[in-house]
């Protein structure tokens, strides 16, 4: 693979994590967040299982092509962008998902939820400005 595909590949992937991301933020989470607590259990499963369908492809595109743009280009232009994609999908692994789980249990009650949600908020700030900084960066390292 040369240097310039996998810096297109980077910065293909690095945006469509950015837009998803973004769309998470702004639309997905504060319908979900908004949701009645009587009705949580219902719509936090349908969420997480509509959500791994989009999730589980676009994350192993950004993992694929990330690592073959370091290998291939290795410049320290391409490791800002890997640098964003490892904030992203390591607070993903360490933080989001782990509080996803702890939000799917049976029997929570709505307080220990609305301390969860906001702990996921939060997280997701993390993981939005990481998939944009990966973006922004690879942007550059294109250009």
């Amino acid at each position: 693979m040369s240097t310039e595909t996998a810096l297109v590949l980077l910065t293909a992937s690095a945006w469509a994590h950015a837009a998803f991301q973004l769309t998470v933020s702004a639309l997905v989470y504060p319908v979900l967040a908004a949701t009645p607590h009587a009705a949580w259990r219902r719509a936090h499963g349908r969420h997480s299982r509509v959500i791994s369908v989009l999730v589980v492809p676009l994350y192993a595109a950004v993992l694929v092509s990330t690592g073959a743009a370091v290998l291939v280009a290795g410049s320290v232009a391409v490791w800002v962008p890997a640098a964003g994609a490892g904030l992203a999908l390591g607070t993903t692994a360490a933080v989001a998902a782990p509080l996803h789980g702890r939000l799917g249990v049976t029997g929570l009650g709505d307080r220990r939820r609305r301390v969860l949600l906001a702990r996921l908020l939060r997280a997701d700030r993390w993981r939005t400005a990481g998939a944009l900084l990966s973006a922004g960066a690879a942007t550059l390292a294109l250009v």
